[in-house]
């Protein structure tokens, strides 16, 4: 950190043009802007930083830092780059950035290559590589660039005439305003929302609470956030993120940063537009994807409808690269086995995997790449536990497989495949009150490794006839056989409702135990308990 200071503030001094390299997702559009505002704000009002961006394109660039960039940045004047989350696997650019005469910071968080160590820069800021003593290592690459940011920002105030004052205004404003986009990162980017992660969430959610800066504002009224309260982890997982992430998957994660960067209302607007667009546009690519999926997933059904001990690897030229991941995560929920998805361009296969707790998939991309001295099987692969980028020849697309297939023959226990659901606490039907919600919202944000509290509750009655909702969801009315009932909402993103119900050949009058998480909707003011279904069986008196 010290000398990635240094080096900044020599540049900024020396009025030097810095690039930082992005990446096209949310985590690293918001690291861009992040550290572009902070490099701003450290320079003398008289004499603004040359601060630039790179942010590649999914398709035509991939995923990492390209040696041509960096060409084309010294020829531009570039000496300095700074890269956020990304480059830390990123050895080829690193040596062309020495033999161009570039000054390379890596700020990432990804996990270095176990055997090639990490890349040659001027500094690495990752707390994931070997010796690091920082103690989060499952900081988001956001957060990473807001320690850098800090840093910057900090050792800037101690430089001021009044220096107390200064690091009073970093810390009570500019911090806690750098924080919204760091939340919106860290949750987007699924890293366990535990320690430090969890106080940068719930700081930034609340700082959410009627943003000024005219692109937020935009986002959050196009996704139809109310900006009179903070957002909750969820709103922001699944309403804001989808819409900035569409920007890398569908065109050009850059508009991106601009709508974060831009003062003017208009084009904020313009750009939120643009981005819930492009949003609509990439659910309906996945769901054309998805259709084709589904037929593929049938057929890989044995007699009795299970699938494999192995990870499903799919592929398809068609598929568009944008949305390879969220296609390789609604495999992994419908089948509870690892999935990598792969399209085809120009010779090579992209792709995308998503994984199960118990197996790690960067490991096993590692352990397939080269086993036993036998030919290297990637161009490119990276990622961690969960989610994985990998390119290859299309040509080696079946060997791929083979070694897949035998990794997966040793770590794909009955174990790591037998889905489990936790259940937090059983109560009675009573106890399902407003009040009980209240200390639930209480206990938020909710996300990976602070997941929202599921309840059981035990014997109740089906008060009315099942109601299926577009022929995918399910509405039930449930009773404990009090003058009272609550309705339970059943969303088949992982689960066959109308299936499931048929299985269990559900009826108005039917006895059931109910796995759920508590809702509230509210309609013309009026606050109303629902329960969303988790899972559901029959009574021990209906079986």
């Amino acid at each position: 950190m010290r000398e990635a200071v240094a080096r900044i503030e020599q540049a900024v001094r020396g009025g030097e043009p810095i690039l930082i390299y992005g990446d096209y997702d949310v985590d690293g559009t918001t690291a861009t802007v992040l550290l572009k505002t902070a490099i701003e704000r450290i320079a003398p009002p008289d004499r603004p930083a040359q601060v630039t961006y790179h942010v590649p394109h999914r398709i035509r660039e991939g995923y990492g830092m390209q040696t041509n960039v960096l060409g084309l940045a010294a020829t531009s004047g570039i000496r300095l780059v700074i890269s956020v989350d990304t480059g830390i696997r990123a050895f080829a650019a690193a040596e062309e950035a020495k033999a161009l005469g570039l000054d390379l910071i890596v700020t990432d968080h990804h996990l270095p290559d176990d055997v090639a160590g990490i890349p040659e820069a001027l500094a690495v800021i990752n707390p994931s590589q070997p010796g690091c003593p920082y103690p989060n290592k499952s900081l988001c690459g956001a957060a990473v660039a807001f320690k850098l940011s800090h840093a910057l920002l900090s050792a800037h105030a101690s430089t001021q005439p009044d220096p107390a004052a200064a690091h009073t205004r970093l810390r009570t404003v500019l911090l806690p305003s750098f924080l919204k986009l760091v939340a919106i990162a860290t949750i987007a980017d699924s890293v366990p929302l535990e320690g430090e992660n969890r106080a940068i969430a719930w700081l930034g959610l609340r700082e959410l609470r009627n943003p000024v800066q005219p692109g937020l504002r935009a986002l959050m009224h196009v996704a139809k956030l109310p900006l009179d309260r903070a957002p909750t982890a969820t709103e922001v997982g699944f309403r804001l993120a989808p819409r900035i992430n569409a920007a890398g998957r569908m065109d050009i994660a850059g508009d991106v940063v601009e709508l974060f960067l831009t003062r003017d209302p208009i084009r904020a607007q313009t750009l939120a537009e643009k981005l819930d667009q492009l949003n609509q546009d990439r659910r309906a690519t996945e769901a054309e994807a998805l259709a084709a999926i589904e037929q593929e997933l049938a057929a890989l059904r044995d007699a009795f409808g299970q699938f494999a001990a192995e990870c499903i690897i799919l592929d398809h030229p068609d598929w568009h690269r944008g949305v390879l991941g969220i296609l390789a995560s609604r495999v992994v929920e419908r089948t509870n086995r690892p999935a990598l998805i792969l399209t085809h361009q120009d010779g090579s296969a992209h792709g995308s995997g998503r994984s199960i707790a118990g197996f790690h998939l960067l490991d096993a991309l590692t352990a397939v790449h080269e086993p036993a001295g036998a030919p290297t099987l990637f161009t490119k692969f990276g990622g961690h536990a969960h989610a994985v980028g990998l390119t290859l020849a299309s040509d080696r697309l079946d060997l791929f497989r083979r070694r897949m297939r035998g990794h997966a023959a040793l770590h794909l226990t009955p174990t790591v495949l037998t889905p489990t659901i936790s259940c937090d606490a059983e109560i009675p039907f009573a106890a399902i009150t407003l009040d009980l919600h209240a200390w639930m919202e209480r206990l938020e944000p909710f996300g990976n490794s602070a997941p929202e509290p599921v309840f059981l509750t035990r014997d109740l009655t089906l008060a009315s006839p099942i109601r299926f909702i577009k022929e995918r969801h399910v509405c039930l009315c449930l009773t404990d056989g009090s003058s009272a009932s609550l309705e339970a909402l059943g969303w088949s993103r992982t689960t066959d409702w109308p299936e499931r119900c048929s299985s269990l050949s559900l009826t108005q009058g039917s006895r059931i135990d109910v796995l759920y998480r508590l809702r509230v909707n509210v309609y013309l003011q009026r606050r109303q308990l629902q329960l969303e279904l988790v899972d559901l069986r029959l009574a021990k008196s209906d079986l």
